[in-house]
């Protein structure tokens, strides 16, 4: 009788990345990767706040800015801002978040010069030039129109309203056709200071830089911007409204869009790392996930479906989905109701945990084979509050998550199962 082939141990070791504190003279702080065997320098910042802080009738305000710094600033207009970007290889853009201001910066180290004038220039001086602001205005309103009729984006919205109604995070980042046709170049130049605030401000730079040296560059960058005052994090998540109920916006296509919506986890709850392995099982695996296996595989309902989990800034969400034919969604909605329910009753097998810890840790390194995916990570790890010293922890806290944890955390999240979902389409017998 053949013996077992034995299981290989678990390599918990995390990226060899070194990560400085660099300090300005002005108080500007930002973690530093220095890599010197390629010329390339990569720089990742957010600001606090995001699309959160548009105000309630001016949805899509913070969008329609992060896509005019970059048109014109300074003495440079639009053309001459993008052509000095284009000449010299440089990527420079904005992006408004639902919860940061996030902005980004790669270039060649010969052209660092050029690259960081021009990003101090957007973030400090940009022009809002009326041109500019309807070109913009008028590009952002032809990609709401285009997804008006989207049904992934009008259940992501609907969704999202409905489960935080009066709250930031009810109304969609690049607002509506309505609220944004309303936005004009003194409003949104009203609104930049508060956005581009320095008080939840994080910075991360990979690249060919010495410390000495950025630390001089970024008070030119990001020294005048205002102070503001650090916001509080709430005492306790905002809670999801709306838990037991189904929506449904009707559609005429073939197939009914789901979203599916329930409690989650911060990412400081002690219980967030068990968390992530049981979702792994649930739907966050692409291929062998409960849900796949069940939905897709087994029964053909669907092509895909998936579950992950959304810590927000002012809330925590465990949010999936999937498409199915319009006479099939509600089956497919019973399925991924009772395997949460079965997660809860029964909890995962030791398999099925063993292999979600070995993939989880074994693809950890994936993230981290370019300067932007390597700033990316460090970002997101200061915009949650965490410190680069996780880099080296953070495949040890998945190893030692026990079966007894998975199943604890799946009767604490699936034991009620009640389940906001919204659906798009014309699903039989949902509702």
């Amino acid at each position: 009788m053949n013996a077992p082939i034995p299981t290989p141990k678990l390599n918990t070791a995390g990226p060899a990345i070194a990560v400085q504190t660099v300090r300005s003279p002005g108080g500007v702080e930002a973690w530093l990767v220095e890599e010197h065997s390629l010329p390339l320098i990569a720089v990742d910042f957010a600001f606090d706040g995001g699309a959160s802080r548009d105000p309630e009738n001016a949805a899509g305000s913070a969008y329609l800015i992060s896509g005019l710094l970059d048109e014109g600033a300074g003495d440079l207009d639009a053309e001459a801002f993008q052509g000095r970007m284009a000449d010299h290889a440089i990527s420079l853009g904005f992006d408004a978040r639902r919860d940061d201001f996030h902005g980004y910066l790669q270039t060649l180290s010969t052209h660092r010069d050029t690259a960081f004038d021009l990003l101090g220039l957007a973030l400090n001086k940009p022009r809002f030039d009326a041109d500019a602001v309807a070109r913009v205005r008028a590009q952002v309103i032809a990609g709401l129109q285009r997804q008006a009729k989207n049904p992934e984006v009008m259940c992501r919205n609907a969704l999202y309203a409905a489960a935080f109604p009066g709250h930031a995070y009810s109304r969609p980042e690049k607002g509506d056709i309505d609220s944004v046709s309303r936005l004009e170049a003194p409003a949104l130049k009203a609104l930049r200071p508060t956005l581009l605030d320095r008080a939840g401000l994080k910075i991360v730079v990979v690249g060919d830089i010495t410390a000495d040296e950025l630390a001089g560059r970024l008070d030119a960058l990001f020294g005048e911007l205002p102070k503001g005052e650090a916001r509080p994090r709430p005492s306790e998540p905002q809670p999801i409204q709306g838990l037991g109920q189904t929506h449904v916006i009707d559609l005429d296509v073939p197939q009914t869009v789901l979203r599916f919506v329930g409690p989650g986890l911060m990412w400081d709850d002690p219980d967030f790392i068990a968390a992530s392995v049981l979702n792994h099982i649930l739907g966050g695996s692409a291929f062998t996930s409960r849900l796949f296996m069940e939905v897709r595989e087994k029964r053909g309902l669907a092509y895909g479906v998936s579950s992950s989990l959304m810590p927000l800034r002012e809330s925590a969400m465990l949010v999936g989905g999937t498409a199915t034919r319009n006479d099939r969604a509600a089956e497919s909605m019973k399925v991924i109701r009772e395997e949460m329910l079965k997660l809860a009753e029964e909890g995962p097998t030791e398999h099925e945990v063993e292999e979600a810890k070995r993939y989880i840790i074994g693809s950890y390194p994936l993230r981290f084979d370019t300067s932007p995916k390597i700033a990316g990570e460090l970002l997101a790890l200061a915009l949650r509050g965490d410190t680069p010293d996780f880099l080296a922890r953070r495949n040890g806290l998945f190893a030692a998550v026990t079966l007894a944890d998975v199943r604890r955390v799946a009767q604490r999240l699936f034991g009620n199962s009640e389940l906001l979902v919204q659906a798009v389409g014309r699903p039989v017998a949902l509702v």
